[in-house]
C-alpha cells in the first residue's frame, strides 16, 4: 500500500490539487445561502476524524470534482492510511441523474454512486461522513459535534434554527441538504463549455482525427461507444451527457493495488454488493457497474470503478482487444491458459457483455479498431 506520506504528497487525502482549472472561477454571489453553506462544508477538513480530509479532497475542483490524484483508490480513515475499494467518481453533471429504477425491460437505471444504493445527492452525500475508509466519523452525532465547533456554526445555525444542534439527526439532514444545493446550484458542476459542446453549437471544428474518432465512436460496427455513452443532443435540445444512466458487465481485470484484493475471496460485484444490499439476490446483476458519464473524462484517471487503467488509451485498447487477445489484460492460470474475468467468481462470468459490439469477438479475430483508429477515438 502507498504510504500516509505519498497519499498526503500526490493529495490523496488532502486539500487541492495540481491540475489545470477546468474554466473560469463561477459567480459564487449567486448562490443561496444554503448554497454557499454547502460549498463551506464541501471543503471543511475539521468535518473529519483526522482533521485533514473534506468531500473536496476526494473531489477536486481542478479534477472535474474526481480523484485529484493517480491512486487507483484513495485513501482515508483517521489516520488516513485506510484504503478505499472504488475509484472516486466526478460530481460533475449529476443534476439529470435519476433515482434508481428498472425500466419497462427490466435494465436497472439511474441512481448514485457506482452502484446506484443512493437516489439523491442529499443521501450520496451521507456515506463519506461516516465510512472508516473516508473522512471516519463514528456517527451522524460525532459529524455535528465537530460542525458545532466550526467557525460557520453561527450561520448553521442562523439558517436551520437555534437549537438545530440539539438534534443531531435533523442537522445531519440539514448538512446533506446543503450539500445537494451546493451541486444544484454552482455552474461549476455543470458548464456545458468543451470544445466538443462549441461544435455541436456549430462554434468551433474538430480536427480531422476528431472527426474520424467521433464517427467511430458513434459506429455500431466500430467502437459502439454511443450505444451507452450518448454523444448527441436530446430531443429537447440540450447538450448531451455521455451516459444512459444504466449499468454493465464488462470484466474490468482485478487490480491488485486495492488492497482488499489480498484476500481472493473479495470481490466488488456492484450491484448486487457488497455495498448495496437490496439486490444482493439478483445473482444476474452481479459484476454490473454504472455507467459512467465521459465528461471532463481526460481529467479523471484512473478509469473504472477500480481504478484499473491509468490511460484512456488503455481503456479504449481494453474495450475492443479484450476478446481477441485476452493475454494482453488478464493473468495466465498455472496451466498456462488465460484467467479471463479474473476479477468476478466463475459463476457471474456468464453476466458479463460479450454480445455487444467490440465484445462480439473471440481470440483469432481482428480487433473492431486498429492502433490508428483507437488513438483516433481517444483524440
Amino acid at each position: 500500500m502507498i504510504s500516509t506520506a505519498i497519499c498526503l504528497l500526490v493529495t490523496a487525502c488532502g486539500n487541492g490539487g495540481n491540475g489545470s482549472s477546468t474554466g473560469a472561477a463561477p459567480d459564487q454571489s449567486a448562490l443561496s445561502n444554503v448554497a454557499r453553506l454547502g460549498e463551506t462544508i464541501f471543503k471543511d477538513t475539521s468535518l473529519s476524524a483526522s482533521g485533514s480530509m473534506s468531500c473536496e479532497s476526494c473531489h477536486s475542483p481542478s479534477f472535474a470534482y474526481a480523484q485529484p490524484n493517480i491512486l487507483a483508490v484513495p485513501l482515508g480513515g483517521a489516520a488516513l492510511d485506510q484504503s478505499g475499494f472504488r475509484n472516486t467518481p466526478s460530481l460533475k453533471y449529476l443534476q439529470s441523474n435519476p433515482a434508481f429504477f428498472f425500466d419497462a425491460e427490466g435494465t436497472p437505471t439511474g441512481g448514485f454512486n457506482r452502484d446506484g444504493r443512493a437516489n439523491s445527492l442529499a443521501e450520496q452525500a451521507r456515506r463519506p461522513f461516516l465510512a472508516a475508509h473516508e473522512m471516519a466519523n463514528a456517527s451522524a452525532a460525532d459529524v455535528i459535534s465537530r460542525l458545532s465547533r466550526a467557525s460557520y456554526a453561527a450561520d448553521f445555525k442562523r439558517h436551520f434554527g437555534e437549537r438545530i444542534f440539539d438534534d443531531p439527526a435533523a442537522a445531519f439532514d440539514r448538512v446533506t441538504l446543503a450539500l445537494a444545493q451546493y451541486q444544484k446550484e454552482d455552474a461549476d458542476f455543470r458548464p456545458f463549455d468543451s470544445k466538443y459542446d462549441a461544435f455541436l453549437a456549430g462554434r468551433v471544428r474538430l480536427s480531422d482525427q476528431e472527426l474520424r474518432g467521433l464517427s467511430l465512436f458513434n459506429s455500431p460496427a466500430k467502437g459502439n461507444c454511443a450505444a451507452c455513452h450518448t454523444s448527441t443532443k436530446s430531443t429537447d435540445g440540450s447538450p448531451p451527457l455521455f451516459t444512459d444512466f444504466t449499468y454493465d458487465n464488462i470484466g474490468v481485470p482485478r487490480n491488485r493495488a486495492i488492497a482488499a484484493t489480498a484476500d481472493e475471496n473479495y470481490f466488488d460485484l456492484g450491484l448486487c454488493g457488497p455495498d448495496r444490499q437490496d439486490l444482493k439476490g439478483r445473482s444476474d446483476l452481479c459484476g454490473a457497474f454504472k455507467v459512467p458519464t465521459l465528461r471532463n473524462v481526460a481529467n479523471t484517471a484512473p478509469y473504472f470503478h477500480n481504478g484499473r487503467f491509468a490511460t484512456l488509451r488503455e481503456v479504449v485498447a481494453f474495450y475492443v482487444r479484450r476478446d481477441t487477445h485476452p493475454e494482453e489484460w488478464y493473468p495466465r492460470n498455472v496451466d498456462g491458459s488465460v484467467k479471463k474475468f479474473d476479477d468476478l467468481p466463475a459463476e457471474f462470468h456468464k453476466n458479463v457483455n460479450i454480445s455487444e459490439a467490440p465484445y462480439n469477438r473471440k481470440p483469432g479475430d481482428v480487433p473492431a479498431l486498429n492502433d490508428a483508429e483507437i488513438n483516433d477515438v481517444v483524440a
